[in-house]
């Protein structure tokens, strides 16, 4: 395979140039630089903040509505689809792909700088503990895995329901066609490329500096940029090692790993320490984030100007944003198969509901710890140093050692699976979506990750970092708000298709009235029960489904109108092409399956047996009903009455 051939050269090209730019300025000229940022976030913070609420609350909104819709049936796949990964794989992937370096930094040093520096009100009180923990549940909430969320369902829909390419500009189809493949759909790849780089670069700030102030805490090294590089490097090193084993021996196994991980730190916290207290916290604060949640969502604070807001929300939503290409990416690439709704509400509330439980957890523990037992120099230690936090909360437990050890090790697996699944998706964004690219690849993307974050962090620590991500976020927005329009707009269309098509109930359709009865119900009972082999559904596909579609074929070229037969092991195609509109395609599949088991008691064990039917598949996948046995006027019937349903669907569009 050529370079040119594995990459898209547009996309893959500017947007290294602009990082590498970027990258080499920010290491020549770094007070300058570190100005610049400054100055950049103080800008958007000003002018942008207002936008940033509206777009993510938009986003929210959608998802739900899609989850709750009649689009929730829909299979992000053809309709014979199935999850490619069980549910306790996916959850553990969704969530260390999504933010797991990220609670570890703040699980314990969020909910304390709000109680000890509450945006309004006095700190260190009752009603400021209760603040914090809705704060810190309404940043790491529903929010943040709602942005995730949609992009993954734009994604994921477009690539694995309509076929196209695994990339953001395929959710803009429905509202600018072709012209995808333009200068338009390259921008979006690229500023979705920006986004993912500055945005993996900025958890890779706050990986490393937990890593550092861990092991600095357990064994004395030096907090130093030395040390901090070292880290850097052996984790991309590490990283490199799992892009490179693929997505279901690498990544899969550290995200399972991880979780099992976090589960067991989150148990050892909820034993050792106040546990019915804490029991009794989480449920509270699920009750006051959800009844204050509107209200937080629209919070400007417009009539008490402050800089909070700066530093803690838009932080936040522009670092989802910029991360929702890559996350999202990763959520879709594992999410094959589930429907709509099942995605929309596993996506949403299962990986929100944990991260809230470890907020809780931690969160509450350490409030209590410094309100209730006057333990204040944890506050204070968190107040001068972030990365510290879960470390110093950990001398007030038991095992605490084992539990600091614990933690680092977990903060490094997080890393690497961010930084590997990170590479993972820049890859397929520069390829137009293809997953089998050279290797080369695969570590050029790797390396440079861990190279942004290098840079940046010795420029400007993780102001830099920040700020890149909150800037490369703001364009990308305007993305997301034409892409959940996209969407609705294809989905709408679907939905129209699926109510003209009726279910087949009958297996013998169109009987003549004039026809043997007798005949006809001990012809239906023999395939009822017989079990076909693969063999004699191949020779039914090529004796009387290819027979059929040919005279199809011939008598609508007679009309003008172009019809395709194509052939392949165990399938037939019959393909109408439309030009500008949706084509249309009927095919005949042989498909295994198991016999019911009162059919084989005389047999080998279940296991041991398929049998085969010749099912029909449309665009959408397949439609669970067997044409095997049907003479070539019933296929020919069956298959005109789908393509005079799909003609009536075209009308409906115009």
């Amino acid at each position: 395979m050529s370079t040119t051939d594995s990459i898209n050269p547009p996309v893959f090209y500017i947007s290294s140039g602009f990082i590498i730019v970027l990258v080499a300025i920010t290491a020549l000229f770094p007070e300058q630089s570190n100005a610049f940022f400054q100055n950049l976030q103080a800008g958007i913070v000003e002018n942008a903040s207002w936008f940033y609420v509206l777009a993510v609350a938009i986003i929210l909104l959608s998802i739900v509505y899609f989850g709750f819709s009649r689009f929730g049936c829909i299979r992000l796949g053809p309709d014979h689809s199935r999850p490619e990964y069980g549910n306790l794989s996916w959850f553990s992937m969704l969530f260390s792909a999504g933010m797991g370096i990220g609670i570890m930094f703040f699980g314990v040093a969020e909910p304390l700088l709000h109680f000890v520096a509450p945006p309004a009100g006095e700190p260190q009180t009752v009603d400021a503990a209760r603040e914090a923990m809705q704060l810190s549940f309404f940043h790491w909430g529903l929010h943040a895995w709602g942005t995730f969320a949609v992009v993954a369902l734009i994604l994921a829909y477009f690539s694995y329901r309509t076929g196209m390419p695994l990339t953001l500009r395929s959710a803009l189809y429905p509202l600018i066609g072709d012209r995808i493949s333009g200068p338009a759909g390259h921008a979006i790849d690229i500023f979705a490329i920006l986004g993912t780089v500055f945005g993996v670069a900025t958890s890779m700030g706050f990986g490393v500096l937990q890593i550092n102030a861990g092991l600095a805490h357990l064994l004395g090294v030096p907090e130093s940029s030395m040390v901090q590089s070292i880290i850097i490097v052996f984790v991309t090193v590490m990283a490199l090692i799992s892009v490179l084993s693929g997505l279901d021996k690498g990544i899969k196994f550290l995200s399972q790993l991880n979780m099992i991980l976090a589960l067991a730190l989150l148990g050892l916290v909820l034993l050792t320490g106040p546990t019915v207290y804490l029991i009794q916290s989480f449920l509270q604060n699920i009750g006051v984030y959800l009844s204050g949640i509107v209200g937080k969502t629209f919070n400007l604070y417009a009539y008490q100007p402050t800089d909070w807001i700066g530093g803690w929300t838009i932080l936040y939503w522009g670092w989802w944003i910029s991360w929702s290409p890559f996350v999202g990416m990763f959520i879709a690439r594992i999410s094959r198969g589930r429907t709509i709704r099942e995605f929309c509400f596993g996506v949403l509330f299962v990986p929100a509901g944990f991260t809230m439980l470890w907020m809780s957890f931690f969160g509450n523990s350490a409030i209590d710890l410094v309100l209730n037992q006057g333990f204040q120099e944890l506050a204070q230690v968190v107040q001068q140093n972030n990365s510290l936090a879960i470390f110093q909360f950990f001398e007030y437990r038991p095992f605490s050692q084992l539990l600091s050890g614990l933690a680092v090790v977990m903060v490094i697996v997080f890393f690497v699976t961010s930084a590997d699944s990170g590479a993972l998706v820049i890859n397929m964004l520069a390829s137009g979506g293809n997953e089998n690219t050279p290797v080369w690849q695969r570590v050029y993307w790797t390396v440079l990750i861990g190279l942004v974050a290098l840079v940046l962090m010795f420029a400007g620590g993780l102001s830099a970092l920040q700020t890149a991500a909150i800037a490369s976020a703001l364009p990308f927005t305007f993305v997301i708000m034409l892409a959940i329009v996209g969407l609705r707009k294809a989905l709408s269309t679907e939905i129209l298709k699926r109510d003209l098509i009726v279910a087949h109930s009958t297996s013998f359709p169109m009987i003549s009235p004039n026809a043997d009865t007798e005949t006809l119900w001990h012809e239906r009972l023999d395939k009822i029960t017989n079990l076909p082999s693969k063999e004699d559904i191949e020779s039914f596909l090529t004796n009387t489904v290819q027979c059929a579609f040919t005279d199809v074929a011939e008598a609508m070229l007679l009309k003008d109108i172009h019809a395709e037969i194509l052939l392949s092991d165990g399938k037939i195609v019959f393909d109408v092409l439309h030009g500008d509109e949706i084509d249309f395609q009927y095919a005949v599949e042989a498909r295994p399956l198991v016999p019911p088991t009162f059919i084989l008691r005389d047999h080998n064990p279940i296991d041991e047996i398929k049998y085969f039917q010749a099912e029909v598949f449309l665009t959408e996948g397949g439609q669970g009903y067997d044409i095997a046995g049907y003479s070539r006027e019933q296929i020919i019937n069956d298959l005109l009455d789908q393509y005079e349903k799909h003609i009536h669907f075209l009308s409906l569009l115009r």
